[in-house]
């Protein structure tokens, strides 16, 4: 199963090379359900690998200077502060049995999961929904620096809980609220995503056992993949690949689902 996980890393990377986006939304349950890790555990691991293979595209379309880094700066210090706060401090917190229903207990790494599972259909929904033009899209909400700001907040905060990197949420935010276009907003979302999954990850590490050798293998396969995804986008029409994908994390998230309810 470990050869399986390795090569789901490498499709991690394809997925977000091709599309810019989703391939996070499969960490989580790649190390779950095929690695068989802990559902804490594994959202920490998710941050390191979406961090690094992030930080890999956005390095690449910082050359091409796509990165809008006033955006980026305004967007992530809220990020990154609310993610570290989430992994260092309320994720620890949590008790091991959330509440009772009755018999019914819901525990931690349930309630983990579940939260996940929906989290994953609303990015499905995301991909799936027909975009409108970019130039409808470019239409900015002037002087709404504060919202960017609650924006990056609450984004850093799902992704200290989930352990995913929220460009879903992250690249509508930057389209209508800062104003950026789609391509822009693409890579200042890799930008933003790198830098407070990793700073949400060094709370992990002051709390958490961390396998550096598994986890560096991992993101080196990821990291291989986004570079391999970034070439197959000559030929691979994105928006399709992007709707198709969509669909794939809504059946991933019904089986997460039946997995954790059945």
């Amino acid at each position: 199963m470990e050869v399986v996980g390795y090569i789901s890393a490498l499709v991690i990377g394809v997925v977000l090379g091709l599309i810019g986006g989703g391939g996070s939304i499969l960490t989580v349950p790649v190390f779950v359900y095929l690695l068989d890790i802990d559902p804490m555990q594994a959202t920490a691991y998710s941050l390191f690998v979406v961090g690094l293979t992030a930080l890999t595209g956005a390095v690449r379309n910082s050359s091409k200077g796509l990165i809008d880094y006033k955006v980026a700066v305004t967007f992530s210090i809220p990020a990154f502060i609310a993610v570290y706060l989430a992994r260092k401090f309320i994720m620890p917190a949590l008790p091991e049995t959330l509440f009772a229903l009755g018999d019914f207990e819901v525990s931690k790494s349930f309630g983990i999961m579940v939260f996940f599972a929906i989290i994953m259909l609303l990015a499905a929904f995301s991909m799936i929904k027909d975009k409108k033009e970019e130039a409808k899209e470019k239409k900015a909400v002037k002087g709404k620096a504060f919202w960017v700001v609650l924006e990056g907040a609450g984004v850093g905060l799902l992704t200290g809980i989930v352990g995913a990197g929220g460009g879903f949420l992250i690249i509508p935010a930057l389209v209508l609220l800062a104003g950026l276009p789609m391509k822009k907003a693409v890579a200042t979302s890799l930008l933003i995503i790198a830098v407070k999954s990793l700073i949400g990850f060094i709370g992990d590490v002051e709390n958490l056992q961390i396998e550096w050798l598994f986890l560096l293998k991992f993101s080196a396969f990821s990291i291989i993949g986004i570079f391999l995804g970034i070439y197959l986008n000559k030929w691979i029409e994105g928006n399709k690949l992007k709707k198709a994908f969509g669909y794939f994390v809504l059946v991933m998230a019904v089986f997460i689902m039946y997995k954790e309810i059945a």
